[in-house]
Formats: structure tokens, C-alpha cells, sequence
């Protein structure tokens, strides 16, 4: 690490310790020419998540995309933003580890899974857009679905 004041390439790390919780290390430096001394913070640089979409086009990942469209669905529903904004940070914590490609079909799932738990309303009107329903037999067969899911 270069010395801010003096330019040279001599530095020492001094002290080294967490910081924002974890996300980044903070670390004291001295500069072994000058002796001035300094702050580094050291951060993990995350790759941005692409989804494809089904018709091919590439996009950012974008949680805000999974908290309005739940929010949406859970209109009227006892189902807090607080609640909606963890589900958005868990699907996005899961996608980010996963292999493979990243679809729009991957992160529907992933938020189907979770709004099963949450509340059974929400968990079908999301997916009767997700899944596009169009008829009432669709309603049911998920509903059955449901039911096997909450069995196993």
C-alpha cells in the first residue's frame, strides 16, 4: 500500500480489525519512511448477479423487483415489509451462491419456497402471476401442490 502523504510503496500493517459488522477489515498502516500513519479499509468486491430472462435478454439482479412484486401479491395480507425485505435478502443470499445461471425461472422458485412458509394466500396469488394461471383448475392444482409440500 502507498503512503498517501510521502507516495512510497514501504508501509506496514500496525493493527487489523473488523469492521461494518463483518463486511470489511480496517487495518492501521505506518508509513516506514515518513512514519505517517493511516486507514485502510479492505472490502469484498461482489460480482453483480445477471438474470436471463425467458425470452434471453440479460439484467441486473434487482431485489427491489422481488419486494414489490410480493408486496403486490400480499396487498391486504398480515405480511409485514419488514417480513417482504427478508425474503428478498434471502432469495438474493441463496441465488448468490448457486451455480449455474442465474433465470428468472430460478428466482421465482426460490421466492415460491419461501412465501409457502409465510402465508398460503400470498404463496398462490404470487404464483397465479408467476406461473401465469388462467383458469381455476390451475388454482387447484397448486393448492394440492401446496397441501403434498406442507405434508412432506
Amino acid at each position: 500500500m502507498r503512503c498517501p502523504r510521502c507516495r512510497v510503496d514501504d508501509t506496514k500493517v500496525i493493527d487489523s480489525r473488523e469492521a461494518d459488522e463483518g463486511a470489511s477489515i480496517r487495518r492501521r498502516r505506518v508509513c516506514g519512511s515518513c512514519q505517517h500513519r493511516f486507514t485502510t479499509y479492505e472490502r469484498l468486491e461482489e460480482v453483480p448477479m445477471i438474470v436471463i430472462k425467458s425470452n434471453g435478454a440479460r439484467q441486473p439482479f434487482d431485489r427491489g423487483k422481488i419486494v414489490r412484486g410480493v408486496a403486490a401479491a400480499g396487498k391486504g395480507r398480515p405480511v409485514s415489509l419488514d417480513q417482504i425485505h427478508q425474503l428478498a435478502e434471502d432469495v438474493e443470499d441463496e441465488l448468490r451462491f448457486a451455480e449455474g445461471d442465474l433465470t428468472s425461472e430460478r428466482v421465482g422458485r426460490a421466492v415460491l419456497e419461501r412465501l409457502r412458509t409465510i402465508d398460503e394466500v400470498l404463496y398462490l396469488r404470487f404464483a397465479s402471476v408467476y406461473k401465469g394461471f388462467d383458469a381455476a383448475a390451475d388454482f387447484q392444482r397448486e393448492l394440492s401442490l401446496l397441501k403434498k409440500l406442507q405434508k412432506a
